[in-house]
């Protein structure tokens, strides 16, 4: 399963006591994912166009819950169709959510305190949202139809300081977000806590094995540049011994020539320590800098 699927997996099987909560999550099925049609016979089809399994359980979940009857299952195609008995109810129900047929947006009343809006975040995920897997990276989406969508989902969030953009793909408006934290954020809102513990595990390991990775480019970057600084240092000593002979040098820089022969791989610190006395790494700098201005200048004649 998906790392979205996990998600709303998650979601679906959460409790909501808050009657108002209950209509604030159902109204969003029904204007983001949903449909709801009186056939001729007075019959209503609640029709979904959405993430099948998880949209469908829910949104006959909710149905039971504030109708405190026992509903039909919903059907292979998505669609719940109800008795005219129940039909009243749902009528009434509409009504609450203040719902017409069509409409684009959830009514500002059904989603006014934050206990909505944080229902309204839930149904928009489970209808019209997506994550991606964390492992690849961190996109969380919402595909809306229409902008107004889109804009409401926006200004929901921000109820959170959750700062989401606008991007139109094709005939769509999709609500993003890219910020690992602000993600972290929205399933902490919705209630996706599971989910998002999976998450933080997940950017805690991608954290470590970045950080092992700079280090190792670090250390890999200085250890080359350690090696091509020796390389360049025994190319200067070997032609200062071939075009001037170590005999016409100091005392101080003889020693330090036949010491980086003697010893390519050595540090500066250790090339100091072999001298008597010992020498800082400045001072063994300093004299191998000598030689190579000394090899520098016998090339130029």
């Amino acid at each position: 399963m998906s790392f979205s699927g996990e998600v709303k997996e998650e979601l679906v099987k959460l409790e909501n006591d808050a009657r108002h909560c209950q209509l604030a999550e159902l109204a969003v099925i029904l204007v983001y994912a949903g449909a709801v049609r009186t056939d001729s016979s007075g019959a209503v089809c609640i029709e979904l166009q959405s993430d099948a399994p998880y949209v469908a359980s829910r949104c006959r979940m909710l149905l039971v819950k504030l109708f405190q009857a026992a509903l039909p299952e919903m059907s292979n195609e998505n669609s719940l169709y109800l008795t005219k008995n129940d039909t009243s109810v749902i009528k009434r129900t509409l009504q609450a959510i203040k719902y017409k047929g069509g409409d684009v947006l959830v009514h500002p009343l059904v989603i006014k305190s934050l206990c909505c809006k944080r229902a309204f975040l839930r149904g928009a995920f489970l209808s019209i949202g997506s994550i991606s897997n964390p492992e690849k990276g961190y996109h969380l989406e919402f595909v809306c139809s229409d902008a107004k969508q889109a804009a409401q989902l926006v200004e929901t969030l921000l109820f959170y300081e959750i700062r989401a953009k606008i991007v139109v793909r094709k005939k769509y408006h999709v609500v993003y977000i890219k910020e690992s934290e602000e993600i972290v954020e929205l399933l902490n809102v919705i209630g996706a806590h599971i989910s998002l513990m999976n998450l933080e595990n997940l950017r805690i390991l991608k954290d470590m094995r970045n950080a092992v990775n700079r280090r190792v480019n670090c250390e890999t970057a200085n250890i080359t540049k350690t090696v091509n600084a020796a390389s360049k240092q025994i190319d200067d000593i070997q032609y200062i011994r071939e075009h001037y002979g170590f005999d016409n040098l100091a005392e101080n820089l003889r020693q330090m020539a036949e010491l980086r022969l003697e010893y390519p791989e050595a540090t500066l610190k250790e090339l100091g320590e072999f001298l008597s006395p010992a020498v800082g790494k400045s001072g063994v700098n300093h004299r191998l800098r000598k030689l190579s201005e000394l090899a520098e200048k016998l090339r130029g004649k």
